[in-house]
């Protein structure tokens, strides 16, 4: 089983205490975000867990407590983008903060379990293609020896739950064509820098310029990590073009406090201000109490640890 944690909020940045607490008692509750009063209770027992994936933009709360993690593997999607207060308010600064959050945690588990996101990729008349390009040239001289990959996708006006928060974004039209001329650019700069390049979950055949399709949850590379091979399948609950392993998801919408203008996952500031209220590092619940209109089943979950070895993973 692989944990996400989480594409819904920013767990090491706001609830990592709760986190740890849910790793020390091996277990988390996580509400269906379909079905409010649908709980499942899921187990983060080591040897259920095959591999975490952190999503964040600021991992410091972390830093100083990954040893508490020595019995999983992991590895994080570190978003690093260069737009101001006026996209991402509640960031740190980042020359001053984030870039060196991102050292540090390469330094500390290395280099290939941090995984650079810059993402998404919109243009405006502050944000335009040519300086997307000196932004991705100089953010990946600063970490082309802190990462090995980078990641990069074009805003989808269309997802779910953006619409309403890019109103303030003033966006500039953006057609294919100009998203592969800068596509191929940023791959040169990424190539000159010596890491590789991916996007995700985009329709755009960008092969031709060496940019591969990213799974974020990638189970290949968890498999290179833990040196043992995993059955798990591509996730069918996400977009068509998305490449991602199947994974168990323990975070929750309307939670993050970064306040990102293209944002996803929020899309209710007053759910926002009330889950956040509502968040208790002792709860096995993200935000909030079970009550009585709950109703709890436990998650089926176990390894995807291949014991049977066959021809292919000798390489025949």
């Amino acid at each position: 089983m692989l944990i996400s944690a989480s594409r819904r909020t920013d767990i090491p940045s706001y609830y990592s205490d709760w986190f740890f607490r849910r790793i020390k008692e091996g277990f988390v509750l996580v509400r269906n975000p379909m079905n409010f009063h649908q709980l499942s209770r899921v187990s983060l027992s080591p040897d259920k867990v095959d591999g975490i994936v952190f999503w964040t933009k600021n991992p410091s709360p972390m830093l100083d407590r990954l040893n508490e993690l020595r019995d999983y593997m992991y590895y994080f999607q570190f978003t690093l983008t260069p737009y101001a207060a006026d996209i991402e308010p509640n960031l740190p600064a980042k020359n001053e903060k984030i870039l060196s959050a991102f050292k540090r945690l390469s330094d500390t588990i290395g280099s290939d379990r941090v995984i650079w996101r810059y993402d998404p990729i919109f243009i405006n008349e502050k944000y335009s293609p040519a300086f997307h390009t000196q932004a991705f040239g100089e953010i990946a001289r600063e970490l082309k020896d802190y990462a090995k990959k980078v990641i990069i996708s074009f805003i989808d006006k269309d997802y779910r739950g953006v619409k309403d928060n890019i109103k303030e974004l003033a966006m500039s039209d953006f057609p294919p064509t100009l998203q592969i001329k800068l596509s191929y650019q940023l791959a040169e700069i990424a190539k000159a820098e010596g890491l590789l390049i991916e996007t995700c979950a985009e329709e755009m055949d960008l092969k031709k310029f060496g940019i591969g399709q990213a799974s974020c949850i990638d189970e290949k590379l968890f498999e290179k990590l833990l040196g043992f091979p995993l059955d798990i399948n591509k996730d069918k609950n996400q977009r068509p073009q998305c490449g991602c392993a199947t994974s168990i998801d323990i975070g929750m919408y309307n939670t993050c406090l970064t306040g990102c203008r293209y944002c996803y996952a929020n899309y209710s500031p007053g759910a926002v201000k009330a889950n956040s209220a509502n968040h208790n590092p002792l709860s096995p619940l993200l935000c909030g109490e079970i009550n009585e209109a709950d109703k709890l089943s436990d998650r089926d979950v176990k390894s995807c640890r291949r014991t049977q070895m066959t021809l292919g993973d000798f390489g025949v």
